[in-house]
């Protein structure tokens, strides 16, 4: 039973866009490692920018520079 993680800043991703990930992620376990994608389990986890950190820097500061 394959578990999926995916981790994404929370910035405006769509209901359509976490599934055509979910989806995405299953068909491509099923194509290259011949997972059942019965048994595929895709969590995705938004994390606010406040709590996500680049190159010692809060992505908010980050984001508001630019970058």
């Amino acid at each position: 039973m394959p578990y999926v993680n995916i981790k994404i800043t929370r910035e405006g991703v769509t209901a359509e866009q976490k599934s055509e990930l979910i989806s995405g992620v299953t068909e491509l376990l099923q194509k290259v490692l011949n997972k059942n994608p019965a048994t595929t389990v895709v969590v995705i986890d938004e994390v606010d920018t406040d709590n996500w950190g680049i190159a010692g820097e809060q992505v908010t500061l980050r984001r508001t520079r630019g970058e």
